[in-house]
């Protein structure tokens, strides 16, 4: 699934696949998603994309 276009979608939809897409699991050894996003909340990570200032793709390339 694609992320929601920040100037098509609403702060709800942007915040529902956030939630969605990075489900926190309680087993960080074999997930690996705050490794990725060096330890920080996930809805910090993406708080500009929510907020519909920052596009998805732009916060993913500050992680790689």
């Amino acid at each position: 699934m694609m992320p929601p276009d920040i100037h098509e979608s609403t702060r709800e939809e942007r915040e529902a696949y956030i939630v969605k897409t990075f489900p926190c699991i309680s087993d960080c050894d074999n997930c690996g998603i705050c490794a990725i996003y060096r330890g920080k909340d996930i809805m910090d990570v993406f708080h500009d994309y929510i907020e519909g200032t920052t596009t998805f793709l732009e916060i993913q390339q500050k992680y790689r």
